[in-house]
């Protein structure tokens, strides 16, 4: 008792409270992450093209400000009030969207995604600020949070999973508010030693701190309408991200291409390579919660042993397989390693696409297995989530690490910023591809097999044959991340 007394006295004060605001602060994005497109089709009666585009864009801002976040929580709101501030917009958008109507959805999904999308970045910058730059213990209060995150995910897809089998949609939003609303309380509860410890707020003139604070507050209201507006109109709002997305693209390029630090070009070339495979595999990676969710809702057998598995439980087996997957592969990997294996960057995400290929590969074959009423075995989706998410360990954990090692320290923000939009983009393209899913009809499993099977092949084809790409290019990324100036 005594060493247990001891290792939580060493806990940095706010640690613990960040830990169990993570959870509950996740419950509701959980719920609506895994049950946006059922809702759109099956109650709000969207067409599967439209509520693919809608999650699309809903990915996509999500990402997307998660980087502003960080810039008006450390310059203008402080972290500690955008986190609170974002919680009651989200509070108030889960109460909107379980009033059940179109109007009221569109509504609250503005609130709640301006809320999350801001929030987020607040939660790692209150929980890095509580440890010193050379403190050893920060790589375990984020593995922490990282495991709190992954409770509140389990818990949300789960309890959704209930109320999506009973069909009582208005219980799980209010079970979401309430959820978000723990949150707010328990920072309450902390609020002083959740003060910001180091940003350039800080810095200000309390004149200029109420200024700033009244500009931050404009700036969060404001973003609601804004974010409503373009939810409406999906089409117009993904062709705008993507064209964003491209200037940036090419303006990495030319930064690239420009750079007069030999060493650091090449590792910066490498980086741009790596992003395009990044992006191919987050697209498929993104199809989880939309066309992948339709397809285990109408061509999938769902009862195992004699129990119905809800498509949001379905994804549990991704958080299931990081939680016990993470500390096996290091494991495995520190072995390999010692035993001469090169295990590094190129070679992890080319395996990463193979295996996100396999995961899809599975399905059509599933399908061409399929029983009389078309409906695929359950063992197959489930192997494509397995195989799927241990791409994810292969990929996720090194992808933000990689910014630090590749990137020059003049461009570091601004590409680890591309970096998390190559994320959103991912998501619009994800949403593109579970348009292309026909509308269910008489049969729906048997009349729409055909071109779920083809989807799912061409998109397993193409990030194999991504994956191999790399695979080939291996000693030239090798070449580029380690040359000498």
């Amino acid at each position: 008792m005594s060493a247990l007394r001891a290792r939580l006295s060493n806990i940095p004060e706010g640690a613990g409270a960040l830990f169990f605001i993570q959870i509950f602060a996740t419950l509701g994005f959980a719920v609506l992450y895994s049950t946006l497109v059922l809702y759109a089709t099956q109650h709000l009666k969207f067409s599967n093209a439209q509520a693919a585009a809608t999650m699309g864009v809903f990915g996509a801002f999500n990402y997307g400000l998660h980087l502003f976040g960080g810039y008006l929580g450390g310059r203008f709101l402080s972290n500690r009030n955008l986190f609170v501030g974002g919680m009651v917009l989200q509070v108030i958008g889960c109460a909107a969207i379980a009033g059940g109507t179109t109007a009221l959805f569109y509504s609250g999904l503005a609130l709640f995604l301006t809320g999350s999308g801001l929030n987020v970045t607040c939660l790692n910058m209150m929980l890095t600020q509580r440890f010193h730059p050379d403190d050893i213990r920060r790589e375990g209060a984020f593995l922490w949070n990282y495991a709190g995150m992954n409770v509140g995910f389990f818990v949300g897809f789960t309890v959704a999973g209930h109320y999506q089998l009973t069909g009582d949609y208005p219980s799980l939003f209010i079970f979401a508010t309430i959820g978000n609303v723990l949150a707010i309380v328990i920072a309450g509860i902390n609020w002083r030693v959740l003060a910001d410890l180091d940003t350039p707020l800080l810095k200000a003139t309390p004149a200029h701190f109420r200024l700033r604070a009244l500009a931050g507050l404009g700036i969060l209201v404001g973003l609601v309408p804004v974010v409503w507006i373009m939810l409406q109109h999906t089409d117009s709002t993904g062709w705008l991200v993507k064209g964003i997305c491209t200037l940036v693209g090419v303006w990495l390029l030319v930064l690239t291409l420009k750079h007069r630090d030999g060493r650091e070009r090449n590792n910066m070339k490498a980086y741009l390579i790596l992003a395009l495979g990044s992006l191919v595999f987050w697209t498929l990676y993104q199809m989880a919660p939309n066309g992948l969710q339709l397809f285990a809702l109408n061509n999938v057998d769902r009862m195992v042993l004699g129990i119905e598995i809800a498509p949001q439980w379905i994804q549990n087996i991704n958080a299931a397989v990081i939680v016990l997957g993470g500390p096996l592969m290091s494991a495995l990997f520190v072995r390999l390693r010692s035993r001469g294996w090169t295990i590094d960057i190129p070679k992890q995400f080319a395996l990463a696409l193979v295996l996100m290929g396999l995961g899809f590969l599975a399905l059509p074959a599933g399908i061409s297995l399929a029983g009389s009423d078309g409906r695929s075995a359950f063992v197959w989706l489930f192997s494509s989530y397995v195989l799927q998410s241990v791409g994810e360990l292969l990929i996720s954990p090194i992808g933000y690490a990689m910014i630090g090692q590749l990137a020059p320290r003049a461009y570091q923000g601004v590409m680890m910023g591309s970096w998390m939009l190559v994320t959103g983009l991912a998501s619009l393209f994800a949403g593109d591809f579970s348009g292309m899913i026909p509308e269910p009809s008489e049969g729906a499993a048997l009349s729409t097999n055909p071109a779920y099977s083809a989807l799912f092949l061409e998109l397993g084809l193409g990030s194999l044959a991504v994956g191999i790409a790399l695979f080939l290019l291996m000693p030239t990324l090798r070449r580029l991340i380690r040359a000498a100036a």
